[in-house]
């Protein structure tokens, strides 16, 4: 698809983003991919995410053996890599984002689609995905991590602002967010425990290896269960498996709760 500043102006850009598209193309029309790759390399980001919203669904896709780089990438439609995401930028895929081993970005990564990786997700800035999000190691972002659909790690979940997502949110070890954490369905970490500055609050049930703590409330599914200390052994609750919040969860099952 072509843009053209009569685009820009339909679509209410402001006039910053015209200046900008007429500075870069002086024939006053480009290919959607051109106008992103311009944008990349002046980490115009948020020019970029709006650009993208406006054309609207892109079905075209590119595979490579990996990306590297020290700018950011963005992309029309989706990106598929056989190895590793590498960039010191933000990367923006108007479809999916897949990698064979590890997606890593100096600062967000976003998809108009699904979020997937072999190895670890990993961005200085925040995480966000229409639809899911799955790593085969750990996920980490800076800011918070949202995702449509669920949320799935073979290791740890960490986010230094909140964890959101619209189905469950499922980690091989522990879950820590900086803000909330909440999830639509159930909330599970396997290994290790779940911590969050605010609140925890899922749609169906809550587990955790080890312990549960809040800043604020700690609250589960109407008649589901919060289950902390799965994997450690009940002499132990005390010390390993400490469900601590502002007040006492309603439907707890198992841990030892702190006063």
């Amino acid at each position: 698809m072509k843009i053209t500043k009569e685009n820009l102006i339909a679509w209410q850009a402001s006039s910053e983003y015209v200046d900008f598209f007429n500075k870069q193309f002086t024939s006053g029309e480009a290919e959607h991919q051109d106008v992103l790759n311009a944008l990349a390399e002046e980490n115009e980001v948020a020019f970029a995410k709006w650009l993208i919203s406006k054309v609207g669904k892109n079905y075209d896709a590119i595979e490579l053996d990996e990306i590297i780089g020290n700018k950011s990438f963005f992309f029309a439609g989706s990106i598929k890599v056989r190895k590793n995401i590498k960039i010191e930028g933000f990367l923006i895929a108007g479809g999916s984002i897949k990698a064979g081993c590890g997606i890593e970005a100096g600062d967000g990564i976003k998809a108009g689609l699904g979020i997937e990786a072999g190895l670890g997700i990993e961005a200085g800035d925040g995480i966000e995905a229409r639809w899911g999000i799955e790593a085969g190691d750990g996920i980490k972002a800076g800011w918070g991590i949202k995702a449509g659909d669920g949320i799935k790690a073979g290791w740890g979940i960490k986010a230094g602002d909140g964890i959101k997502a619209g189905w469950g949110i499922e980690a091989g070890d522990g879950i820590e967010a900086g803000d909330g954490i909440e999830a639509r369905w159930g909330i599970k970490a396997g290994g290790e425990g779940i911590k969050a500055g605010w609140g925890i609050k899922a749609g169906e049930g809550i587990e955790a290896g080890w312990g549960i703590e809040a800043g604020e409330g700690i609250k589960a599914g109407v008649e589901f269960g919060i289950f902390a200390g799965l994997k450690i052994k009940i002499p132990e609750w005390s010390t390993h498996a400490i469900v601590k919040a502002r007040e006492k969860p309603m439907n707890l099952i198992s841990g030892f709760w702190n006063e």
